[in-house]
């Protein structure tokens, strides 16, 4: 909300502060648990280039429907090292920013770049950019045996409308080629498993647009809508909205509403009636629904105007899920999960 008064003064484009984070995250649901710390820690030089690096760890344990049924549950860990530097000249930014991420029987390497200028006084930016991706995938007691590769390219515009009123819509296109399913997934043919095949391409688009207006006495509300389209034929609507208020010169609370729906891809089955060149059970490719309803509180602990300052940040979503056409072959009903979102983090600015 504050950003919304700040970017009326049309001004060049500024450098990120100085910061350091703290945080734990953790998901629940449906069987599965993932959690870990995360550390992000940014630093300028010379007031032109920020550079900054993190580290993400997920604790992976899973008895989900799809493992308990078909596999013995696990445990694992997944490690990731971002890095980034940001460059600053007059109304342009350059951003190139790359990560590293290792599992078991999995490795991700990408490389990105983004480009943002500010036109018409400081009262529109158009940003662009790409990201390359190269991963190795394996399999527990096998080994790395096959490589997937991912280009990614976006486009958007953000447009202050007045001094209480900011818009953006942005649009993004991912190409997918390689291994991209799982080798410990199983589809199902009369009742009978087998390996799941699944297209060694994929072309995704999205368009997303949002608006977020201060609506005075430290209240500010925001909207956006997400449409996804790929050729698999999954389609895919994501909508939400969301409120903010500040409640004295401490606290900052948010709360939002969202909800997405999905088609199945066209070689997705439950249980097909006949094998076809690609069939595929992944609940993820299949036809779902999720309501998530979420709220952030954040707290300034210590704050030395011009100095540093120090937040302690909560967040939390609850997140129901409703699938349409995958089966828990346990009950013989369509299955449905909650999941829990936590995030505690600690930042400081200075």
């Amino acid at each position: 909300m504050g950003g919304l008064l700040a970017a009326s003064s049309g001004r060049a484009l500024t450098l990120p502060e100085d910061s350091v984070e703290a945080l734990f995250h953790m998901y629940k649901g449906g069987g599965l648990t993932a959690s870990g710390p995360a550390v992000l820690v940014r630093k300028s030089l010379a007031d032109k280039v920020s550079l900054s690096g993190s580290y993400y760890v997920d604790s992976v344990s899973s008895a989900s429907v799809d493992v308990i049924t078909t596999a013995s549950p696990y445990k694992e860990k997944r490690t990731e090292y971002g890095f980034g530097a940001d460059y600053v000249y007059r109304d342009s930014q350059i951003t190139l920013s790359g990560s590293n991420s290792k599992e078991p029987d999995y490795t991700a390497n990408s490389m990105g770049l983004d480009i943002a200028q500010e036109v018409f006084g400081g009262m529109t930016t158009i940003g662009l950019g790409y990201t390359r991706g190269a991963d190795k995938v394996g399999q527990k007691g096998i080994g790395f045996f096959d490589n997937a590769k991912h280009w990614q390219y976006r486009f958007g515009i953000t447009q202050i409308l007045s001094p209480r009123w900011i818009a953006s819509a942005n649009f993004e296109a991912i190409s997918d080629s390689g291994y991209l399913g799982s080798p410990y997934r199983v589809a199902r043919v009369f009742g009978a498993a087998i390996p799941e095949r699944v297209p060694r391409t994929r072309s995704s688009r999205a368009l997303k647009f949002r608006t977020s207006h201060d609506l005075g006495s430290r209240n500010a509300v925001h909207a956006e809508y997400r449409y996804f389209w790929d050729t698999w034929a999954i389609k895919a609507h994501t909508a939400e909205l969301g409120y903010s208020r500040y409640f004295g010169d401490l606290w900052l609370a948010d709360a939002f509403l969202r909800f997405y729906s999905q088609k199945h891809a066209l070689f997705y089955s439950d249980n097909a009636a006949a094998e076809s060149l690609y069939i595929s059970r992944n609940r993820q490719l299949s036809t779902f629904n999720s309501i998530g309803l979420g709220g952030k509180v954040s707290y300034t602990w210590k704050r030395v105007p011009g100095k540093y300052e120090i937040k302690a940040n909560g967040a939390y979503e609850l997140v129901q899920y409703k699938f349409k056409d995958y089966t828990d072959i346990r009950s013989g009903g369509t299955y449905s999960l909650n999941a829990n979102v936590l995030q505690l983090s600690i930042t400081a600015t200075f």
